[in-house]
């Protein structure tokens, strides 16, 4: 036991804390995968009532099912909205509850179509690739992702064993043992994969206190555009929130920007960004969204956090200055010498 508890905290657990920007990945997948669904279940209705609009009556589980998987989908949509802003410690609490009510209609679904529909096999296709999904697409703690696949299991088991014979039987217990390995494994990878960014972190410094100076291995990076640095500093500056394109543009080019002319050059510092830390093998860093952006402060090393977080390290570091070269942060560099004084009493 202690030997399999040791194994587990050396290769498979991961703190919420280290977890906190894959949350955001999953919030994010999780609200583009419900306006998908939801789209579908909408015109699955029409489908439905095309075809039973003479016998409503007799097919009236369609309807209930589809209506509950449409409020299940509201509700995962809305809670994906909800919960963007959320600090990083609760992070992967709060953001992975609508990933999670998503997966357990999933599974759900597969114990409908079992008893409600007679039809087993599609609910252990549902199962399979619910699970599937799942694994493929999000990341996910493993004790929630057992718990929720056994009850599914042991839910259609007795509808399984009743409508097939062992091969079927057999199949349905081979799929649930493959879903839950394949479960364990990408957890090691994931968990290798974070190892990675730690060591990273050692290498990856931006200093924001004087002038911008993103550095790796204690050499400065340099872009081939010079704006590129003033966009990275930006991102820097916002801590790891997302940042959509108009905004990048009116803090780069003016307020009056027009993005038809310029967008031409935001994609070109973009490029030349995830360019450069290509080369330098920098990972998981400059992170790029549908039409919005944002750094993974998890793995780097930076005064301005530090400060922040008010690390006792941090209260000899700020002189009052803050990003130097750019206009749009001296109102931040303000607000840092007012904290000063906080920081005396963390």
């Amino acid at each position: 036991m202690i030997s399999l508890k040791s194994f587990y905290f050396d290769n498979l657990h991961i703190s919420p804390a280290d977890l906190a920007d894959f949350a955001e990945r999953n919030r994010f997948r999780t609200y583009c995968m419900c306006c998908i669904s939801l789209l579908m279940s909408l015109l699955y209705i029409v489908f439905l009532f095309a075809l039973f609009h003479s016998d409503l009556r007799n097919n009236i589980s369609h309807f209930i099912f589809i209506g509950i998987s449409i409020f299940v989908i509201l509700v995962s949509l809305c809670l994906s909205i909800l919960s963007k802003n959320v600090s990083s410690e609760k992070a992967f609490i709060y953001k992975n509850i609508p990933v999670y009510l998503v997966f357990c209609w999933g599974i759900g679904s597969g114990s409908y179509n079992s008893y409600i529909q007679q039809n087993p096999f599609l609910g252990i296709m549902n199962f399979f690739l619910s699970g599937l999904l799942l694994l493929c697409v999000f990341y996910v703690l493993l004790l929630p992702f057992f718990l929720i696949t056994l009850s599914g299991f042991f839910g259609m088991f007795f509808s399984v064993y009743r409508t097939f014979d062992f091969l079927e039987l057999y199949y349905f217990v081979l799929i649930t043992l493959i879903l839950l390995s394949l479960s364990v494994v990408l957890k090691f990878r994931q968990k290798q994969y974070l190892t990675i960014l730690k060591k990273q972190k050692k290498s990856l410094e931006v200093i924001c206190f004087g002038n911008f100076t993103p550095l790796y291995d204690k050499k400065l990076i340099k872009f081939s555009r010079s704006k590129s640095t003033e966009l990275l500093a930006y991102l820097v500056y916002k801590n790891g929130s997302s940042v959509n394109t108009k905004e990048l543009l009116s803090v780069l080019y003016g307020e009056h920007a027009d993005s038809e002319h310029y967008g031409v050059s935001l994609r070109q510092l973009i490029s030349d960004i995830k360019h450069t830390f290509s080369s330098l093998e920098i990972q998981d860093f400059f992170i790029t969204e549908h039409n919005s952006f944002r750094i993974n402060p998890e793995v780097v090393q930076c005064d301005y956090y530090d400060f922040l977080d008010c690390k006792p390290q941090a209260r000899n570091i700020f002189t009052g200055e803050f990003m130097n070269q750019y206009s749009w942060a001296e109102d931040t560099a303000a607000f840092l010498t007012q904290k000063t004084f906080a920081l005396s009493v963390c």
